[in-house]
């Protein structure tokens, strides 16, 4: 580790991505536009961001390891990005592993989980259920959301797989979360970007806490510290470790990981920044804390130490990673 960090010690970077957008369909960076981004404009990502990006970006800060997050590949064919990733792993030495994506309530669920997960690094699956308003009511009728059958009835799948499931909802929607985590009490949740707290109002933010004290009073639960930025707006230490604070003091040192959101985050700081602010924040923290909080804990969840070599089913796909 840098000497700026006070301690000679690896870290994981537990959310990021990679693209091609010479080769691999990503609808949302090529052909289509999100129309409420939560980073507003974002055309600045509309280009190919691989590992030697990475490695600009991280350069003084290079992760021990990483873990790579779907990054919404063309949902006709998500096993693809899979093993598209296993191809880069195996020429560039990262991801160490990949949460992939599942639509949970088609047909085909259980034949994608299956696929996903004779991956071998794949660990988990990322879909983004369908969220209710603020303060809007709960409906199982809602198709994609937490509530509707057809959706936990894919969801119920990701055990038999061994799979964990990162979640991304607003912070409103963390009931659902935690009944979700209780009825499924073996599948790990891991819920991405600190439970999106852009409300910074005093009520926004004792809201955002009340939610998340819900979700972490399941046991099964986690939560990545990351994308912490607003739109407009740099990213500020002063801004947000008091967010990064409250949500270990929340979930506790054991359940929390760094994720830098890279490159998306770079809308708004860059490497640097995220990551000296970061270790301001768990500064107060004792050395073990630190370590669990920035390596131990994204090792154990990712099973980062247990995965085998890179693919041979990565040579049986034809596309070059770069």
């Amino acid at each position: 580790m840098p000497a700026l960090f006070g301690f000679a010690r690896p870290f994981v970077d537990a959310h990021h991505h990679f693209w091609n957008l010479d080769r691999n369909p990503y609808p949302w960076l090529q052909d289509e536009v999100l129309p409420a981004f939560r980073y507003g404009d974002y055309s600045a990502l509309r280009r190919n961001y691989l590992p030697a990006d990475y490695a600009r970006d991280t350069a003084g800060f290079a992760p021990a390891m990483t873990v790579h997050m779907e990054a919404e590949w063309s949902r006709a064919n998500p096993v693809d990005e899979s093993l598209w990733l296993a191809e880069v792993a195996a020429t560039h030495g990262r991801p160490h592993a990949i949460v992939a994506h599942a639509d949970l309530a088609a047909s085909d669920a259980a034949e994608t989980l299956a696929r996903q997960a004779a991956v071998s690094l794949v660990r988990g699956i990322r879909q983004k259920p369908t969220p209710t308003e603020r303060g809007g009511r709960r409906s199982s009728a809602l198709a994609g959301s937490m509530d509707n059958d057809r959706w936990r009835a894919g969801y119920a799948l990701l055990a038999p797989h061994g799979l964990t499931f990162d979640l991304q909802v607003p912070w409103w929607n963390l009931d659902q979360a935690a009944d979700l985590a209780r009825d499924f009490a073996d599948t790990l949740i891991i819920l991405n970007h600190t439970g999106l707290p852009s409300d910074r109002s005093a009520e926004g933010l004792a809201g955002w806490r009340r939610a998340l004290e819900q979700l972490a009073a399941a046991p099964n639960t986690a939560v990545k510290i990351s994308g912490l930025g607003l739109a407009g707006q740099p990213w500020r230490a002063q801004d947000n470790i008091a967010l990064i604070r409250d949500t270990l003091a929340i979930f506790g040192h054991k359940r929390c990981l760094f994720a830098s959101n890279f490159p998306v985050d770079s809308l708004v700081a860059d490497y640097g920044t995220v990551m000296r602010g970061f270790v301001e924040a768990i500064a107060p923290l004792g050395d073990a804390q630190q370590q669990a909080v920035l390596h131990d804990n994204a090792v154990r969840i990712y099973r980062l130490n247990s995965a085998p070599p890179y693919l041979a089913t990565a040579s049986a796909h034809q596309r070059q990673p770069a």
